[in-house]
Protein backbone atom coordinates (compact mmCIF):
# COMPACT_ATOMS: atom_id res chain seq x y z
CA UNK A 1 0.00 0.00 0.00
CA UNK A 2 2.84 2.41 0.86
CA UNK A 3 4.46 1.81 -2.49
CA UNK A 4 1.25 2.67 -4.34
CA UNK A 5 0.91 5.99 -2.47
CA UNK A 6 4.52 6.86 -3.17
CA UNK A 7 4.02 6.11 -6.87
CA UNK A 8 0.95 8.34 -7.06
CA UNK A 9 2.81 11.25 -5.43
CA UNK A 10 5.69 10.99 -7.90
CA UNK A 11 3.27 10.90 -10.85
CA UNK A 12 1.53 14.06 -9.62
CA UNK A 13 4.83 15.92 -9.30
CA UNK A 14 5.86 14.96 -12.84
CA UNK A 15 2.54 16.14 -14.25
CA UNK A 16 2.85 19.49 -12.49
CA UNK A 17 6.38 19.96 -13.82
CA UNK A 18 5.29 19.19 -17.36
CA UNK A 19 2.50 21.74 -17.12
CA UNK A 20 4.96 24.40 -15.87
CA UNK A 21 7.40 23.76 -18.72
CA UNK A 22 4.57 24.03 -21.25
CA UNK A 23 3.43 27.35 -19.79
CA UNK A 24 6.98 28.73 -19.91
CA UNK A 25 7.46 27.66 -23.54
CA UNK A 26 4.10 29.14 -24.56
CA UNK A 27 5.04 32.46 -22.96
CA UNK A 28 8.44 32.49 -24.64
CA UNK A 29 6.92 31.74 -28.05
CA UNK A 30 4.46 34.59 -27.66
CA UNK A 31 7.26 37.03 -26.84
CA UNK A 32 9.32 35.95 -29.85
CA UNK A 33 6.27 36.50 -32.06
CA UNK A 34 6.09 40.15 -30.90
CA UNK A 35 2.86 39.61 -28.94
CA UNK A 36 2.01 40.59 -25.40
CA UNK A 37 1.50 37.65 -23.03
CA UNK A 38 -2.11 36.84 -22.30
CA UNK A 39 -3.60 38.37 -19.20
CA UNK A 40 -4.36 35.93 -16.41
CA UNK A 41 -7.80 34.46 -16.73
CA UNK A 42 -8.01 35.48 -20.45
CA UNK A 43 -7.28 32.94 -23.17
CA UNK A 44 -6.65 35.63 -25.84
CA UNK A 45 -3.59 37.91 -26.20
CA UNK A 46 -5.72 41.08 -26.47
CA UNK A 47 -4.90 43.73 -23.88
CA UNK A 48 -7.72 45.94 -22.61
CA UNK A 49 -7.40 48.75 -20.08
CA UNK A 50 -10.37 50.34 -18.29
CA UNK A 51 -9.61 53.94 -17.30
CA UNK A 52 -11.38 56.14 -14.80
CA UNK A 53 -12.58 59.65 -15.62
CA UNK A 54 -9.43 61.34 -14.33
CA UNK A 55 -7.19 59.12 -16.44
CA UNK A 56 -9.35 59.59 -19.54
CA UNK A 57 -9.13 63.37 -19.11
CA UNK A 58 -5.32 63.18 -19.11
CA UNK A 59 -5.06 61.58 -22.57
CA UNK A 60 -5.77 62.96 -26.03
CA UNK A 61 -7.80 60.91 -28.50
CA UNK A 62 -7.55 61.43 -32.27
CA UNK A 63 -9.21 59.59 -35.18
CA UNK A 64 -6.97 57.72 -37.61
CA UNK A 65 -6.67 59.85 -40.73
CA UNK A 66 -5.17 59.56 -44.21
CA UNK A 67 -2.00 61.17 -45.50
CA UNK A 68 0.04 61.13 -48.69
CA UNK A 69 3.40 59.45 -48.09
CA UNK A 70 6.15 59.80 -50.69
CA UNK A 71 8.57 56.86 -51.18
CA UNK A 72 11.99 58.17 -50.17
CA UNK A 73 15.58 57.12 -49.57
CA UNK A 74 17.54 59.02 -46.94
CA UNK A 75 21.28 59.18 -46.35
CA UNK A 76 24.12 61.52 -45.40
CA UNK A 77 26.56 63.06 -47.89
CA UNK A 78 29.02 65.91 -48.28
CA UNK A 79 29.12 68.98 -50.51
CA UNK A 80 31.75 69.43 -53.24
CA UNK A 81 32.39 71.81 -56.12
CA UNK A 82 30.69 71.02 -59.41
CA UNK A 83 33.80 69.78 -61.18
CA UNK A 84 32.17 70.38 -64.56
CA UNK A 85 32.01 74.11 -63.73
CA UNK A 86 35.49 74.39 -62.20
CA UNK A 87 38.32 75.77 -64.38
CA UNK A 88 42.04 75.51 -63.73
CA UNK A 89 43.81 78.52 -65.18
CA UNK A 90 47.37 77.97 -66.51
CA UNK A 91 49.67 80.28 -68.40
CA UNK A 92 49.69 79.50 -72.14
CA UNK A 93 53.38 80.47 -72.40
CA UNK A 94 56.43 80.45 -70.19
CA UNK A 95 57.27 83.53 -68.19
CA UNK A 96 57.64 85.13 -64.78
CA UNK A 97 54.62 86.46 -62.94
CA UNK A 98 54.58 90.26 -62.72
CA UNK A 99 51.35 90.73 -60.76
CA UNK A 100 48.43 88.69 -59.44
CA UNK A 101 45.25 90.41 -58.31
CA UNK A 102 42.41 88.20 -56.93
CA UNK A 103 42.81 86.19 -53.73
CA UNK A 104 41.12 82.98 -52.63
CA UNK A 105 37.43 83.61 -52.03
CA UNK A 106 37.23 86.66 -54.29
CA UNK A 107 34.47 86.84 -56.87
CA UNK A 108 35.68 87.29 -60.44
CA UNK A 109 33.89 87.93 -63.70
CA UNK A 110 34.59 86.55 -67.15
CA UNK A 111 37.51 88.38 -68.85
CA UNK A 112 38.69 89.88 -65.55
CA UNK A 113 42.49 89.96 -65.27
CA UNK A 114 43.83 87.26 -62.94
CA UNK A 115 47.59 87.71 -63.39
CA UNK A 116 50.22 89.03 -65.79
CA UNK A 117 53.56 87.55 -66.80
CA UNK A 118 56.71 88.79 -68.54
CA UNK A 119 56.70 86.55 -71.62
CA UNK A 120 59.76 86.14 -73.89
CA UNK A 121 57.54 84.40 -76.45
CA UNK A 122 55.21 87.41 -76.62
CA UNK A 123 58.19 89.75 -76.99
CA UNK A 124 59.50 87.67 -79.91
CA UNK A 125 56.08 87.58 -81.61
CA UNK A 126 55.65 91.35 -81.27
CA UNK A 127 59.16 91.99 -82.61
CA UNK A 128 58.37 89.85 -85.64
CA UNK A 129 55.11 91.79 -86.09
CA UNK A 130 56.93 95.16 -86.03
CA UNK A 131 59.49 93.92 -88.56
CA UNK A 132 56.75 92.56 -90.87
CA UNK A 133 54.92 95.90 -90.74
CA UNK A 134 58.16 97.71 -91.72
CA UNK A 135 58.82 95.35 -94.62
CA UNK A 136 55.27 95.83 -95.90
CA UNK A 137 55.65 99.61 -95.87
CA UNK A 138 58.90 99.29 -97.80
CA UNK A 139 57.39 96.96 -100.40
CA UNK A 140 54.35 99.18 -100.86
CA UNK A 141 56.61 102.17 -101.51
CA UNK A 142 58.75 100.13 -103.94
CA UNK A 143 55.66 99.02 -105.85
CA UNK A 144 54.37 102.59 -106.18
CA UNK A 145 57.77 103.75 -107.45
CA UNK A 146 57.95 100.93 -110.01
CA UNK A 147 54.47 101.72 -111.29
CA UNK A 148 55.37 105.43 -111.76
CA UNK A 149 58.63 104.64 -113.54
CA UNK A 150 56.86 102.22 -115.88
CA UNK A 151 54.45 104.99 -116.84
CA UNK A 152 57.42 107.08 -118.08
CA UNK A 153 59.20 104.08 -119.59
CA UNK A 154 61.83 103.96 -116.85
CA UNK A 155 60.91 100.46 -115.62
CA UNK A 156 59.81 97.23 -117.25
CA UNK A 157 56.64 95.27 -116.62
CA UNK A 158 58.79 92.55 -115.08
CA UNK A 159 60.03 94.98 -112.42
CA UNK A 160 56.44 95.98 -111.61
CA UNK A 161 55.37 92.34 -111.36
CA UNK A 162 58.28 91.56 -109.05
CA UNK A 163 57.44 94.52 -106.80
CA UNK A 164 53.81 93.41 -106.72
CA UNK A 165 54.85 89.90 -105.66
CA UNK A 166 57.14 91.26 -102.95
CA UNK A 167 54.37 93.53 -101.66
CA UNK A 168 51.89 90.63 -101.46
CA UNK A 169 54.45 88.47 -99.65
CA UNK A 170 55.07 91.22 -97.11
CA UNK A 171 51.34 91.68 -96.65
CA UNK A 172 50.94 87.96 -95.90
CA UNK A 173 53.82 88.08 -93.39
CA UNK A 174 52.13 90.97 -91.59
CA UNK A 175 48.84 89.08 -91.35
CA UNK A 176 50.69 86.08 -89.98
CA UNK A 177 52.47 88.33 -87.47
CA UNK A 178 49.18 89.85 -86.31
CA UNK A 179 47.66 86.38 -85.84
CA UNK A 180 50.69 85.28 -83.83
CA UNK A 181 50.31 88.20 -81.44
CA UNK A 182 46.52 87.79 -81.29
CA UNK A 183 47.03 84.28 -79.89
CA UNK A 184 48.52 85.90 -76.80
CA UNK A 185 45.23 87.69 -76.14
CA UNK A 186 46.06 91.05 -77.70
CA UNK A 187 43.15 92.88 -79.33
CA UNK A 188 43.31 94.44 -82.81
CA UNK A 189 43.50 97.89 -81.22
CA UNK A 190 46.49 96.81 -79.11
CA UNK A 191 48.16 95.27 -82.16
CA UNK A 192 47.66 98.49 -84.14
CA UNK A 193 49.21 100.45 -81.28
CA UNK A 194 52.26 98.16 -81.22
CA UNK A 195 52.74 98.70 -84.96
CA UNK A 196 52.16 102.47 -84.80
CA UNK A 197 54.50 103.00 -81.84
CA UNK A 198 56.93 100.31 -83.00
CA UNK A 199 57.31 99.26 -79.38
CA UNK A 200 56.97 95.67 -78.16
CA UNK A 201 55.08 95.03 -74.90
CA UNK A 202 56.14 91.71 -73.29
CA UNK A 203 53.37 91.76 -70.65
CA UNK A 204 51.03 88.80 -71.19
CA UNK A 205 47.62 89.22 -69.54
CA UNK A 206 45.78 86.09 -68.32
CA UNK A 207 42.03 86.56 -67.80
CA UNK A 208 39.32 84.52 -66.09
CA UNK A 209 37.46 82.29 -68.56
CA UNK A 210 34.23 82.23 -66.48
CA UNK A 211 32.27 84.04 -63.80
CA UNK A 212 32.88 82.48 -60.39
CA UNK A 213 34.96 82.47 -57.24
CA UNK A 214 38.67 81.89 -56.78
CA UNK A 215 39.15 78.60 -54.95
CA UNK A 216 42.94 78.18 -55.18
CA UNK A 217 45.86 80.50 -55.97
CA UNK A 218 49.54 79.66 -56.33
CA UNK A 219 50.50 82.92 -58.08
CA UNK A 220 53.13 85.22 -56.58
CA UNK A 221 55.26 87.90 -58.29
CA UNK A 222 58.55 86.57 -59.64
CA UNK A 223 57.38 82.96 -59.86
CA UNK A 224 58.38 81.24 -63.12
CA UNK A 225 55.38 79.45 -64.62
CA UNK A 226 55.21 76.90 -67.40
CA UNK A 227 52.21 76.13 -69.63
CA UNK A 228 50.26 73.12 -68.34
CA UNK A 229 52.57 72.46 -65.39
CA UNK A 230 50.70 71.78 -62.14
CA UNK A 231 49.63 73.21 -59.85
CA UNK A 232 47.42 75.69 -61.73
CA UNK A 233 48.14 79.35 -61.14
CA UNK A 234 44.46 79.93 -60.32
CA UNK A 235 41.35 77.80 -59.99
CA UNK A 236 37.98 79.45 -60.57
CA UNK A 237 34.68 77.72 -59.74
CA UNK A 238 31.16 78.52 -60.83
CA UNK A 239 29.21 77.86 -57.60
CA UNK A 240 25.68 78.34 -58.96
CA UNK A 241 25.35 74.57 -58.57
CA UNK A 242 27.29 72.17 -56.36
CA UNK A 243 27.66 68.44 -56.09
CA UNK A 244 26.48 66.31 -53.22
CA UNK A 245 28.38 63.05 -52.94
CA UNK A 246 26.99 60.16 -50.91
CA UNK A 247 26.96 56.41 -50.51
CA UNK A 248 23.53 54.79 -50.30
CA UNK A 249 22.81 51.40 -48.74
CA UNK A 250 22.85 48.45 -51.12
CA UNK A 251 19.23 47.60 -50.24
CA UNK A 252 18.11 51.00 -51.54
CA UNK A 253 20.07 50.80 -54.81
CA UNK A 254 17.20 49.28 -56.89
CA UNK A 255 15.00 52.27 -56.00
CA UNK A 256 17.41 54.85 -57.46
CA UNK A 257 17.30 56.33 -60.96
CA UNK A 258 18.85 59.27 -62.80
CA UNK A 259 16.86 62.49 -62.62
CA UNK A 260 15.11 61.72 -59.32
CA UNK A 261 14.27 64.72 -57.14
CA UNK A 262 16.62 65.45 -54.23
CA UNK A 263 16.00 67.55 -51.12
CA UNK A 264 18.98 68.43 -48.94
CA UNK A 265 19.40 70.10 -45.55
CA UNK A 266 22.68 71.20 -43.94
CA UNK A 267 23.37 72.04 -40.31
CA UNK A 268 24.27 75.64 -41.13
CA UNK A 269 20.77 76.28 -42.58
CA UNK A 270 18.47 73.79 -40.79
CA UNK A 271 15.28 75.55 -41.93
CA UNK A 272 16.17 75.72 -45.63
CA UNK A 273 15.72 72.93 -48.16
CA UNK A 274 18.03 72.83 -51.19
CA UNK A 275 16.62 71.21 -54.33
CA UNK A 276 18.45 69.12 -56.91
CA UNK A 277 18.47 65.86 -58.80
CA UNK A 278 20.44 62.63 -59.16
CA UNK A 279 22.98 62.93 -61.99
CA UNK A 280 25.29 59.92 -61.49
CA UNK A 281 24.78 56.41 -60.08
CA UNK A 282 27.83 54.30 -59.31
CA UNK A 283 28.25 51.23 -61.53
CA UNK A 284 29.14 48.90 -58.66
CA UNK A 285 28.56 48.16 -54.97
CA UNK A 286 31.52 48.79 -52.68
CA UNK A 287 32.50 45.33 -51.36
CA UNK A 288 33.55 46.73 -47.97
CA UNK A 289 30.75 49.16 -47.12
CA UNK A 290 28.04 47.44 -49.21
CA UNK A 291 26.98 50.82 -50.53
CA UNK A 292 26.56 52.45 -53.95
CA UNK A 293 27.99 55.84 -54.92
CA UNK A 294 25.47 58.54 -55.80
CA UNK A 295 26.18 62.04 -57.11
CA UNK A 296 23.55 64.74 -57.00
CA UNK A 297 23.54 68.23 -58.44
CA UNK A 298 22.02 70.86 -56.14
CA UNK A 299 21.17 74.46 -57.03
CA UNK A 300 22.85 77.11 -54.85
CA UNK A 301 22.34 80.51 -56.46
CA UNK A 302 23.01 82.32 -53.16
CA UNK A 303 26.30 80.43 -52.57
CA UNK A 304 25.30 79.13 -49.15
CA UNK A 305 26.58 75.59 -49.59
CA UNK A 306 30.31 75.21 -49.06
CA UNK A 307 32.42 72.23 -50.13
CA UNK A 308 33.09 69.99 -47.15
CA UNK A 309 29.70 70.56 -45.50
CA UNK A 310 27.81 67.49 -44.33
CA UNK A 311 24.24 67.25 -45.58
CA UNK A 312 21.20 65.12 -44.89
CA UNK A 313 19.39 64.40 -48.10
CA UNK A 314 16.23 62.73 -49.29
CA UNK A 315 15.83 61.14 -52.73
CA UNK A 316 12.23 60.87 -53.93
CA UNK A 317 11.95 57.40 -55.47
CA UNK A 318 8.27 57.25 -56.44
CA UNK A 319 4.85 58.87 -56.61
CA UNK A 320 3.02 59.70 -53.35
CA UNK A 321 0.67 57.03 -51.93
CA UNK A 322 -2.38 57.58 -49.75
CA UNK A 323 -2.28 55.59 -46.50
CA UNK A 324 -3.75 55.50 -43.00
CA UNK A 325 -1.74 57.76 -40.72
CA UNK A 326 -1.47 58.74 -37.07
CA UNK A 327 0.69 61.31 -35.26
CA UNK A 328 4.06 59.95 -34.14
CA UNK A 329 3.01 60.32 -30.48
CA UNK A 330 0.29 57.71 -31.00
CA UNK A 331 2.82 54.95 -31.73
CA UNK A 332 4.71 53.32 -28.86
CA UNK A 333 7.83 51.27 -29.41
CA UNK A 334 7.71 48.44 -26.89
CA UNK A 335 10.69 46.81 -25.23
CA UNK A 336 10.56 43.84 -27.57
CA UNK A 337 10.75 46.10 -30.62
CA UNK A 338 7.09 45.94 -31.64
CA UNK A 339 5.03 49.06 -32.38
CA UNK A 340 1.69 49.47 -30.65
CA UNK A 341 -1.18 51.93 -30.36
CA UNK A 342 -4.18 52.19 -28.01
CA UNK A 343 -7.62 52.14 -29.64
CA UNK A 344 -10.96 53.06 -28.06
CA UNK A 345 -14.57 53.03 -29.19
CA UNK A 346 -16.24 54.46 -26.08
CA UNK A 347 -13.46 56.66 -24.62
CA UNK A 348 -13.38 54.42 -21.58
CA UNK A 349 -11.98 51.06 -22.54
CA UNK A 350 -8.69 51.05 -24.49
CA UNK A 351 -7.40 48.11 -26.52
CA UNK A 352 -3.77 47.69 -27.49
CA UNK A 353 -3.03 47.01 -31.17
CA UNK A 354 0.22 45.77 -32.65
CA UNK A 355 1.09 47.83 -35.73
CA UNK A 356 3.13 47.52 -38.88
CA UNK A 357 4.74 50.90 -39.61
CA UNK A 358 5.78 52.26 -43.00
CA UNK A 359 7.27 55.69 -43.60
CA UNK A 360 7.52 58.54 -41.09
CA UNK A 361 7.07 61.97 -42.65
CA UNK A 362 6.08 65.41 -41.37
CA UNK A 363 5.28 64.15 -37.88
CA UNK A 364 3.04 61.26 -38.97
CA UNK A 365 3.58 57.49 -39.12
CA UNK A 366 2.24 55.51 -42.05
CA UNK A 367 0.14 52.56 -40.85
CA UNK A 368 0.45 49.51 -43.07
CA UNK A 369 -1.44 47.14 -40.74
CA UNK A 370 -3.19 47.25 -37.35
CA UNK A 371 -5.44 50.33 -37.67
CA UNK A 372 -8.22 51.50 -39.98
CA UNK A 373 -9.15 55.03 -40.96
CA UNK A 374 -11.75 56.49 -38.61
CA UNK A 375 -10.74 54.45 -35.55
CA UNK A 376 -9.92 56.52 -32.49
CA UNK A 377 -6.43 56.23 -31.02
CA UNK A 378 -4.63 57.80 -28.08
CA UNK A 379 -1.95 60.32 -29.07
CA UNK A 380 -0.84 62.26 -25.98
CA UNK A 381 -0.76 59.63 -23.25
CA UNK A 382 -0.10 56.50 -25.31
CA UNK A 383 3.16 55.89 -23.44
CA UNK A 384 1.26 56.31 -20.15
CA UNK A 385 -1.14 53.52 -21.09
CA UNK A 386 1.69 51.20 -22.08
CA UNK A 387 3.43 51.90 -18.76
CA UNK A 388 0.17 51.33 -16.88
CA UNK A 389 -0.28 47.99 -18.59
CA UNK A 390 3.34 46.99 -17.85
CA UNK A 391 2.99 47.92 -14.16
CA UNK A 392 -0.27 46.02 -13.91
CA UNK A 393 1.32 42.96 -15.44
CA UNK A 394 4.29 43.08 -13.05
CA UNK A 395 1.98 43.52 -10.08
CA UNK A 396 -0.08 40.52 -11.15
CA UNK A 397 3.06 38.44 -11.56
Amino acid sequence: MGRIVKFLVIAALLAAGAYGVKSYLDGKAAKQAGQAPAAKGDASSEVVLDLNETEVASVKITPVGAKAFTPEVTAVGNIDFNQNLLVQVFTPYQGRIISASPNVGDKVTKEQVLFTIDSPDLLSAESTLIAAAGVLRLQEATLKRAQKMKAFGGASQQAVDQSTSDQQTAEGALKSGRDAVRIFGKSDAEIDKIIAERRADPVLVIKSPIDGYVTTRTASPGLLVQPGSPPPVYTVADTSTVWMLANVAETDAPKLALGQEVRAVVQAYPDKVFSGQVVVLGPNIDPNSRRVFVRMEVADADRQLRPGMLANFVIVTGAPRQSAAVPEDAVVREGDGTFTAWVTADNRKFTRRILKIGATQNGFDEILDGLRQGEKVVTDGAVFLSNKYALAGNATD
